[in-house]
């Protein structure tokens, strides 16, 4: 029998070698994510998750920031997260986000909350082309983990929960140029997000369903 630690182990590299290729970060601590520097917003906590440990947002003031962004110059691409969002938290909240330095263009993950439920909402913007996902009718409950996705492969843009297609449209979207991140809020600190992220995957390719990272 292989003891409770070493399982926990075992199953979190399971799930990361499922998650290559691309850059696949573990939030698992507020120093350092997949090699790169974070700062910290709040006193935001590192708990213990499936497949290991994730970090938690209170929602009113914690963030992490890192001065990149892995999708920078793809012209196809696809960007996962495992999060958790909690009760409690505002209707409207920003849960990852990538800016480009200097302009208006930017990708992003909301959920808005409606009574104990939530939906996605997915926005892309890079130069002319801009795009959000929004459906208020598919609903989910608050407190459970989950996988979303956004993909985009140079014509359609789509998001995706747990593998389940939930919108599309089609946009011309010009390649992100070097920007930053935000985890937790939305970049300019606003939209506070209450619930726990414990991994994401950018990939510059678009990606099937098959091939999204899976869910510990």
């Amino acid at each position: 029998m292989i003891p409770q630690k070493n399982a926990v182990i075992l199953a979190a590299a399971l799930w990361l070698s499922a998650a290559s290729p691309g850059e696949t970060w573990r939030i698992d601590n507020i120093d350092r994510i997949s090699g790169h520097a974070v700062t910290v917003l709040g006193h935001p906590k590192v708990v213990p998750a499936a497949g290991g440990k994730a970090v938690e947002f209170n929602g009113v003031d914690d963030a992490l920031f890192l001065d990149m962004n892995p999708l920078t110059g793809a012209e196809t691409w696809t960007w996962e997260v495992v999060f958790r969002p909690d009760l409690g938290g505002a209707p409207e909240q920003r849960f990852f986000h990538f800016q480009e330095n200097g302009t208006d263009n930017r990708m992003l993950f909301e959920i808005r909350v409606i009574g104990n439920q939530w939906c996605l909402d997915s926005f892309a913007k890079g130069g002319a082309g801009s795009q959000a996902l929004l459906d208020r009718t598919k609903l989910h409950p608050l407190g459970a983990w989950y996988h979303v996705a956004a993909v985009y492969d140079g014509h359609q843009f789509r998001n995706y929960v747990d593998g389940v297609l939930e919108g599309s449209a089609e946009v011309r979207l010009e390649p992100q140029k070097a920007g930053q991140a935000s985890l937790g809020v939305r970049f300019n600190k606003v939209n506070y997000f209450k619930g726990a992220i414990l991994a994401a995957r950018m990939t510059p390719s678009a990606l099937r369903p098959e091939e999204f990272m899976k869910k510990p």
